[in-house]
């Protein structure tokens, strides 16, 4: 009967190239993550100078409904809603809410609350928004910590008269500490200690794909 050599005789022994390939995956991995976290912190940064940015352009509150352009449409800049801030901040980086979620829309149309397809007014929608970002974000915990709520994080409430309102977790503090949130509630775009102010009915955070570009 032949001799047959012991494994560790073997040229592709477990402690030869099979670790050589291990440590090598090992390592493409590590260096895959830290690249993704850098392009994501790198975006929220964009993000949140972006909502930073929003009280320096006025507008006053107007829920008319208003025929735009697609994509890439806007009511004018001097007029806008709650979510008209969350559209604008992301279009200052790049990314067309508006051509998103309709595009989203049109093929799952039973996921959003108020989807009877019209690009002028379904992202401009706190229930529609509400659904696209969770369906493409992360879905957070909606908590009574502070410390949960990061910038650029998007948050919904239910206002007192069962309104939706919508608005950004800015990088600011108040004067205990709290995160301050971009948001216009009637009186133009301002960052504004009003966190736990109101119910809260959705935590979001959306970095999307084309944002690792």
């Amino acid at each position: 009967m032949m001799d047959i050599a012991p494994f560790s005789e073997f040229p592709f022994c477990y402690s030869g190239v099979y670790t050589t390939m291990h440590r090598r995956l090992i390592v493409f991995l590590i260096a895959a993550v830290t690249t993704l976290a850098a392009q994501q912190s790198d975006f929220t940064q964009r993000l949140v100078v972006a909502a930073d940015d929003r009280p320096n352009h006025p507008a006053r509150y107007d829920p008319e409904y208003v025929r735009i352009p697609y994509p890439n449409g806007d009511v004018p800049a001097d007029t806008g809603v709650c979510t008209d801030e969350i559209i604008r901040i992301y279009r200052t980086v790049g990314i067309d809410l508006q051509k998103l979620v309709h595009e989203d829309m049109v093929g799952h149309r039973s996921a959003y609350p108020m989807g009877h397809l019209d690009t002028n007014i379904d992202h401009r929608r706190v229930p529609n928004l509400r659904a696209f970002f969770a369906r493409h974000g992360q879905s957070l915990p909606v908590t009574s910590n502070p410390s949960d709520y990061l910038p650029g994080d998007i948050v919904t409430w239910k206002l007192p008269r069962g309104y939706d309102h919508i608005g950004m977790v800015a990088d600011r503090k108040s004067g205990t500490g709290r995160r301050l949130v971009e948001h216009n509630i009637g009186e133009g775009p301002k960052i504004e200690n009003v966190l736990f102010e109101w119910k809260i009915t959705g935590h979001y955070r959306y970095r999307p794909a084309s944002s690792r570009q």
